[in-house]
């Protein structure tokens, strides 16, 4: 025996095995005012981590896990367990997100720049090989000019990676960005203000395995059409069901690509992931 690990025998990886379906829910006024409230109520708790969470920076994998466990710690009273590892992950994924954002638009911005340098090292009209000048003087000027800008950009964007603090905003840029420009976009403050409040609202739980109807925090019974949601600790009070749990009023189906849900109802050694829209 030589101590080394035996090869094994060559195989073909399954394809994904997960579905995501979408639904709308037709809730009555007060189903509606429960979900907004527990929408906003976890939203600002998920905010309030991202906030933490990127004032942190770079973090190695063991300091990511320390993070993640003190934040889901302090944020299980305000909601529950299982809602503040749903927040703790989609901030991780967020600020990951960031991450490889911000760093291809430095490789971006890095190839531009270069691009553009080559460019200008060549006279106008000229050659150097295989790489051309630009057509004219005004062109070249031009061309000088937005090499200035996108290496402030460079900078700027160096300057964040690194100190490991990325730009994340809940909600969306372009959402913010929308602030300052209602007109062109034909919205008014107040429908700005009702798209921007729904866009940061928090109301999401992964499946778990072996956990019937789904998990803990939504469950939703395919064959009896109902849809259960777990409230935080300091919403308690608005619940119809035992455990703290809301109960909507109106029937839940998944009628476009309903097929496919069906088989990966949750059940036992099964996982799922439940995920419902309001409008």
């Amino acid at each position: 025996m030589s101590g080394l690990r035996a090869i094994a025998a060559p195989f073909v990886a399954a394809a994904p095995g997960g579905a995501r379906v979408r639904t709308r829910l037709r809730v009555s006024p007060q189903d509606a005012a429960v979900l907004r409230r527990t929408g906003s109520h976890l939203g600002s708790l998920a905010g309030r981590d991202l906030s933490v969470r990127v004032r942190e920076g770079r973090l190695d994998a063991a300091a990511q896990a320390v993070s993640r466990r003190e934040r889901k710690r302090e944020l299980t009273p305000l909601s529950s367990s299982r809602w503040a590892g749903s927040i703790t992950r989609a901030t991780e994924d967020q600020v990951r997100l960031a991450e490889r954002n911000l760093a291809a638009e430095r490789a971006s911005l890095r190839q531009r720049v270069k691009a553009i340098e080559a460019r200008l090292a060549v006279p106008a009209g000229g050659r150097a090989g295989r790489v051309r000048g630009y057509a004219s003087q005004a062109e070249r000027y031009g061309k000088q000019a937005q090499l200035q800008a996108l290496k402030a950009r460079l900078r700027r964007v160096e300057l964040k990676t690194g100190t490991g603090r990325v730009p994340v905003v809940r909600g969306g840029k372009r959402m913010l960005h929308t602030r300052q420009h209602l007109a062109a976009a034909g919205l008014t403050h107040e429908e700005w203000r009702q798209r921007w409040e729904a866009s940061r609202l928090f109301l999401t739980a992964d499946g778990e395995k072996d956990k019937h109807l789904g998990n803990e925090t939504i469950r939703w019974h395919p064959d009896e059409g109902w849809l259960e949601v777990r409230l935080p600790a300091p919403l308690a009070r608005l619940a119809n069901r035992t455990h703290g749990r809301y109960r909507l009023s109106c029937p839940v189906t998944f009628s476009y690509r309903g097929g496919e849900r069906l088989p990966r109802r949750p059940g036992p050694a099964r996982s799922a992931t439940t995920s419902a829209t309001t409008r």
